[in-house]
């Protein structure tokens, strides 16, 4: 499986815990988890699209109460603190019933101080992956690693400027998807998710 190839690539991690980007990701960072013998848990981001573009990212907000803004979006096309907060206010409710959907009473755990791998199944433009290393930075963990089987080259090298260590254990040209990349790409549920989770006791 993927996540064991990712986990033979990361060996044992004294003090790391394993963060899966939701829904995707979890499947890959249970395997990576069980494996290497960390704590799993989800790390939820939710983007934060231009009103009438919502595809266009003018930031996004995290677990943790995390907010990020893209400063190169917000340049081109300004926007007004209460349209950033009207926009932020609807995804922080999407966020908390997702967390309170996957982890239940639960608290998240806590990463200062230790080292954490980040895993998705994969990363096409990598925009979800980055404004999770840069909500993660805030919350002042001692690296942050993101493993990943399958990745866009270009997307892989530029993130690997952002973080303490990058695996991406193949990168295909041309890419096109990540779902190109597996057998069985099939979409994870909220209730697959909740079970996983349950699964590693994360």
């Amino acid at each position: 499986m993927l996540g064991g190839e990712v986990a033979k690539r990361l060996g044992r991690r004294d003090d790391a815990i394993v963060l899966a980007l939701p829904r995707g990701g979890v499947p890959v960072a249970r395997e990576v988890a069980n494996a290497i013998g960390a704590p799993l848990d989800v790390f939820i981001v939710r983007k934060l699209g231009l009103p009438g573009q919502e595809e266009l990212a003018m930031g996004a907000i995290a677990s943790g109460g995390v907010e990020v803004l893209n400063d190169d979006v917000l340049s081109w096309m300004p926007m007004s603190r209460a349209a950033i907060d009207a926009v932020a206010e609807r995804e922080r409710r999407e966020l908390a019933r997702r967390e309170k959907e996957y982890r239940g009473d639960r608290p998240p755990l806590d990463v200062d101080g230790r080292t954490v791998i980040v895993v998705d199944d994969g990363l096409a433009t990598g925009s979800t992956m980055r404004a999770a290393v840069r909500a993660l930075r805030t919350m002042h963990p001692r690296a942050i690693v993101v493993a990943v089987p399958v990745g866009a080259r270009d997307t892989c090298q530029s993130l690997a400027q952002e973080v303490d260590e990058m695996i991406c254990l193949s990168t295909p040209h041309p890419f096109d998807a990540v779902g190109m990349w597996y057998g069985d790409f099939s979409q994870t549920t909220d209730e697959e998710v909740h079970e996983l989770l349950r699964k590693t006791g994360g």
